[in-house]
């Protein structure tokens, strides 16, 4: 029997892949499905946005011209999308300086070199520093976001059972830009571990962090056991304790510093010659995956203070930190069985979590216990 469902505004995904070509247009629809009215659309693009106006010098996209396609694809639905620039060897001061004058340039992205999909044209974290990118934007506020992952790590030191490449970055190099840019607002994005959680807290209110679906519901061993390669992404889903960090962070009473961002990223070819494609799809089912976090971790969606702890997290926290305005459009969740299944682009066929990975994976789909319905 369907149980009546709660009602919450639309939200903003601040931290979401939609490619290019010929996968943009239903990316975009995938995220307007689940109530999205506003993006901040990941710049490792092929090329990268390496620029912010259409007429600077350089081989990259600009934010200008791939704002627009998201723009377009849109077809006027999205309130808000924020195009942060890829930090790489041609990324200037003067560049962040002009850009912050266009109003074009929100917000910057660091990738640590080689560490994840479409970052091989990164540079560290320390030339950034260095070259004077990094004040420039504290002095313009604008928010940096961090892959926060350390590079260049041999094997046993990427992911060992005392540490790890996330627990090494927030250790060394959170504290590092902290105490020297204390004005600079930071996103650490797709936290996975208690480590994590627990630097951007001492941090102070300045850092934020976004969390995706799939870390907050999966750990190491959902992705090992059979490997299930469709829950592969990066950073990787890690052990119970981190899960524990990350639910209680999300769900607790004074959280203000973590928000949603999916982190959804697709691939008609997960596997690959090289290894696997990293990576989880999410795209129109996100409110429902965050809702089965958040009972999971012991929340009462049925209650309203449930309801209120979700929506913090869902809609109110991301908001607030990157300045925007919540949505007055509304969407409802309703406690009732969804079936998901593989989207088909013109491109080929994306498989979203968690078909793929769950016990019904055999069947090329998937269930989830709640059912969104946009727009109520």
């Amino acid at each position: 029997m369907t149980t009546p469902g709660f009602l919450l505004p639309h939200w903003y995904d601040l931290h979401a892949h939609f490619r290019q070509e010929e996968l943009l247009a239903p990316l975009v629809q995938a995220h307007l499905a689940m109530g999205c009215c506003g993006i901040v659309a990941m710049p490792n693009t092929r090329p990268p946005v390496t620029r912010v106006m259409a007429s600077e010098a350089g081989e990259g996209w600009s934010i200008e011209t791939y704002r627009q396609q998201l723009l377009h694809a849109a077809n006027g639905r999205l309130e808000q999308v924020i195009v942060p620039l890829y930090l790489s060897a041609t990324t200037t001061p003067q560049q962040i300086a002009a850009g912050a004058a266009s109003g074009l340039l929100q917000a910057a992205k660091y990738y640590p070199p080689h560490g994840t999909t479409g970052a091989q044209s990164a540079i560290p974290l320390e030339q950034l520093i260095s070259n004077g990118v990094i004040a420039e934007l504290e002095r313009h506020d604008l928010i940096l976001c961090l892959h926060g992952e350390a590079h260049g790590l041999e094997g046993e030191r990427y992911f060992d059972r005392d540490t790890h490449a996330e627990e090494l970055f927030y250790r060394q190099q959170l504290p590092t830009l902290v105490e020297r840019f204390p004005r600079l607002r930071i996103v650490a994005e797709h936290l996975t571990s208690r480590v994590g959680v627990e630097m951007v807290r001492q941090a102070g209110p300045q850092v934020a962090a976004t969390i995706t679906p799939q870390h907050l519901l999966y750990t190491v061993g959902h992705l090992l056991q059979n490997l299930k390669y469709h829950l592969y992404c990066l950073p990787l889903v890690k052990f119970q304790e981190d899960r524990q960090a990350l639910r209680a962070a999300v769900t607790a009473a004074d959280n203000r510093q973590f928000f949603a961002g999916t982190d959804s990223a697709p691939h008609t070819h997960k596997v690959t010659p090289c290894g696997c494609a990293a990576g989880c799809f999410t795209g129109g089912i996100a409110p429902q995956l965050y809702a089965e976090a958040f009972e999971q971790a012991g929340i009462a969606l049925d209650e309203p203070a449930g309801q209120q702890t979700l929506r913090r997290f869902l809609v109110e926290n991301g908001a607030n930190f990157y300045r925007l305005p919540i949505a007055t459009q509304q969407m409802r969740l309703w406690r009732e069985p969804n079936r998901v299944e593989p989207l088909a682009t013109p491109a080929g066929v994306i498989t979203p979590l968690p078909v793929g990975i769950g016990p019904d994976c055999h069947e090329g789909a998937a269930t989830l216990n709640w059912r969104l319905e946009i727009d109520a």
